[in-house]
């Protein structure tokens, strides 16, 4: 292998291994269980820092669950990630198909609302995000067959 080859494939290998995002979840109700795809439900009684991969074309489904009440489904709002998509084009351009779109730094769930909040940066406002029926359904789907 030559070595600009090994230099380009090294490259890529480095640049989607690095291709996560972490983001802060929390909840307006203390006993609220979240499960975000195939993760472990979490109780959001304090602010819970995840990691997730960067995605082009997935979604991240999620369960909301109270004590008292219906469990909220939904997709969780991603973000589109301009900077990924020049690195992409400059040298890697496979990765596009793997990383264009990831979490936001901040979520907060409100299942008796029934929305989401997110924001990019702590002192940024919410911005809230209700999903839709079919978004629903197809959350409510992925969490009855992921059993």
């Amino acid at each position: 292998m030559k070595a600009k080859q090994f230099f380009a494939v090294t490259l890529g290998a480095i640049f989607l291994s690095a291709c996560t995002a972490t983001t802060s979840l929390r909840s307006t109700d203390p006993q609220l269980s979240i499960a975000i795809n195939q993760d472990a439900p979490l109780v959001l009684a304090a602010p819970v820092e995840k990691t997730y991969k960067a995605t082009s074309f997935g979604q991240y489904r999620f369960k909301a669950t109270r004590a008292d009440g219906e469990p909220m489904y939904g997709l969780v709002p991603l973000k589109f990630n301009n900077g990924y998509l020049v690195a992409d084009i400059l040298f890697f351009a496979p990765a596009l198909f793997y990383n264009l779109r990831e979490v936001y730094p901040f979520y907060e769930f409100d299942a008796e609302q029934g929305v989401v909040r997110y924001k990019k940066r702590a002192e940024d406002e919410w911005i809230s995000y209700r999903p839709t029926a079919a978004e629903q359904q197809r959350a409510r789907e992925y969490f009855a067959t992921a059993k």
